[in-house]
């Protein structure tokens, strides 16, 4: 079904065309042209780091990260609840085990409850700023340097919190709050290990290229072509970021006040408008027949087949997932498109 008012869509204001048509006519198509160092460096600025290691996913990024630190058969990797799969299946691609943490009203990794999940074959702790709600990363580091432990941010959602873990990874899957279609980075300050990330998104090619591989690696390389519509959204990032704001303060004053609505805490950066609804079921039904798309917040890792756990009902990451969703979030919406979503939502619970 085509929504009028999708979920999300991307943005394409800037310079992604010209840059594509500038890749295609000098015919550098392939993972070895120069708009993969430009959008590693201009996004490693932008983000006051000083690696930038790209790739072909955030999943993608996820496994080089942690591949990069050692993460192997044996290993334990500390991972909230409430995310995405693909979070966890990082860690099992490896060989390790992802063990899991409850979030907090935030939906973020609740850092009260990790110490009791560490143990000695712990080895990375990975949070997650979830919808961009940036983690207590002073607590988490804290905890890292207790334990010796190494931190992987999932930063998939979260464009604009900067990075203070060894190393930080996002998606710029089409969603997310800037794209390239398909695609991730990974980034650093450590020289060794974008280094390393390098290498092994590239099949460990040495440097003679003479296919001898010392080790096994991936094929997780970023084209030319996605890195030049990367590049030309980082150039307007800040202009995005700061339209998305208002477009979190129009749905806060939109729906506040709405008896059956409840508002979720604020974010660092918006990159989907979270919220919970009683009725919910019927409120997306409604919103969909206006041609409203939404969609269901994340189900608790414990729930997933692959890492059931009996207990996974009576945890936080349960009870916002049985309410929660979030609404159309993309930086073209508009005013407009906005009051016609939140008018509905207030006409569905019979709200002035």
């Amino acid at each position: 079904m085509a929504f009028t008012y999708p979920v999300s869509k991307p943005w394409l204001e800037g310079r992604e065309l010209a840059y594509v048509t500038e890749a295609i006519n000098d015919g550098w198509i392939s993972s070895q042209g120069p708009k993969v160092k430009e959008f590693e460096s201009e996004f490693a600025r932008f983000n006051g780091v000083a690696h930038g290691v790209a790739c072909s996913s955030g999943t993608t990024a996820l496994t080089l990260a942690l591949r990069a630190l050692g993460v192997g058969p044996g290993d334990e990797v500390i991972v909230p609840e409430f995310t995405m799969i693909a979070s966890a299946w990082a860690a099992s691609y490896l060989g390790a085990t992802p063990v899991f943490v409850d979030c907090g009203d935030d939906l973020n990794i609740d850092v009260s409850r990790i110490e009791e999940k560490i143990t000695p074959r712990t080895k990375v702790i990975m949070p997650v700023h979830i919808y961009g709600r940036r983690c207590d990363m002073d607590a988490i580091m804290e905890l890292a340097y207790e334990y010796n432990l190494r931190v992987v941010e999932d930063s998939a959602e979260a464009h604009g919190v900067r990075p203070v873990g060894d190393i930080a990874c996002f998606s710029l899957f089409a969603n997310k709050i800037i794209t390239s279609g398909e695609g991730g980075v990974c980034l650093t300050n450590d020289p060794h290990l974008a280094g390393q990330m390098a290498h092994l998104r590239g099949m460990a090619f040495n440097k003679a290229h003479n296919f001898l591989h010392k080790k096994l690696a991936y094929n997780f390389r970023m084209t030319n072509l996605q890195a030049a519509v990367a590049l030309a959204q980082v150039e307007r990032l800040d202009e995005i970021l700061e339209t998305r704001q208002e477009i979190e303060k129009r749905y806060d004053e939109g729906l506040r006040g709405i008896e059956g609505i409840t508002l979720m805490p604020p974010r660092d950066v918006l990159w989907m408008y979270d919220l919970r609804a009683e009725r919910r079921e019927e409120l997306r039904e409604f919103l969909a027949a206006e041609s409203i798309e939404t969609r269901l917040f994340f189900q608790p890792m414990s729930r997933q087949p692959g890492y059931y756990d009996e207990g996974w009902s009576s945890l936080n990451a349960a009870r916002f997932s049985a309410d929660g969703f979030y609404l159309p979030t993309h930086t073209g919406l508009t005013e407009a498109d906005q009051e016609f979503i939140t008018g509905k939502i207030r006409e569905f619970y019979g709200a002035n």
